[in-house]
């Protein structure tokens, strides 16, 4: 589903890339985890591949598309869920999923069935005509992975998607996504939750410093690492102890 090839991305007045030639293979059928510590570069990695920026160096296909050359094409088969809401506050759930959803070209009839059906999974049904300024923060995670699947995507890119929310709401995400995954869109996916990964994801790449330093199945990874007994044990001994403060 995509292939990656020597890609690397410096950002301008940057001494060192933040992605640094990289090269990956995600199959079709994966949930595919892409971890590392802050500044790792996973959220550059992700707005590559997602179109939002462009890299300095190297290349990818998308299910066989590459950006210079089916950029449109690209846009309608990807879906992207930001850390930060992609949503109008002062707009309601359905308007907002409505807004979301005629941009990929659905029919009136088609985006009002796949928006009933998403928020019934959600839990959102009762509050679809309020504002999404009302909504907690795990209300408005889930309306916004809603607006990211209305068009059913090949190849779904998720930065942080469980982030803030309560046990509840992440469990919810979580069997949305495995749901999703059953029926063909390939999963791309960030997150500090390590042991939540380890459970969630077929496939796992750890990068630092814009590199990889390891991939394979959660399992591949523990057995490599000496002495480790999660993924987590894994993460430190390729990461190291060192904090990682960013400063915005």
């Amino acid at each position: 589903m995509i292939e990656i090839q020597n890609l690397c991305k410096k950002y301008k007045n940057s001494d060192e890339f933040s992605v640094n030639n990289i090269s990956l293979t995600i199959e079709k059928n994966e949930i595919y985890g892409i971890l590392g510590p802050n500044g790792a570069g996973k959220t550059t990695l992700i707005s590559i591949l997602s179109g939002l920026i462009k890299p300095t160096t190297g290349q990818f296909k998308i299910n066989g598309l590459s950006p210079q050359k089916d950029r449109v094409k690209l846009r309608q088969i990807i879906g992207i869920v930001p850390q930060e809401y992609a949503l109008y506050p002062t707009l309601t759930a359905k308007e907002n999923l409505m807004y979301f959803g005629s941009l990929y070209g659905l029919s009136h009839k088609e985006l009002r069935n796949v928006i009933d059906q998403s928020l019934e999974i959600m839990g959102l049904s009762k509050f679809a005509d309020k504002k999404v300024e009302q909504f907690s923060g795990g209300m408005k995670r889930r309306c916004n992975l809603i607006a990211s699947t209305l068009h059913h995507p090949k190849v779904l890119f998720l930065d942080e998607p469980t982030v803030g929310v309560d046990v509840q709401s992440k469990k919810v995400i979580i069997d949305f996504l495995q749901e999703l995954n059953k029926k063909g869109t390939c999963i791309i996916y960030t997150s500090h939750h390590l042991s939540e990964a380890e459970e969630f994801c077929t496939k796992i790449a750890i990068i630092d410093r814009g590199k990889i330093h390891a991939a394979g199945t959660p399992e591949e990874l523990i057995t490599q690492i000496g002495n480790a007994e999660s993924l987590e044990d894994v993460f430190i001994s390729l990461t190291g102890k060192e904090l990682r403060d960013v400063i915005i």
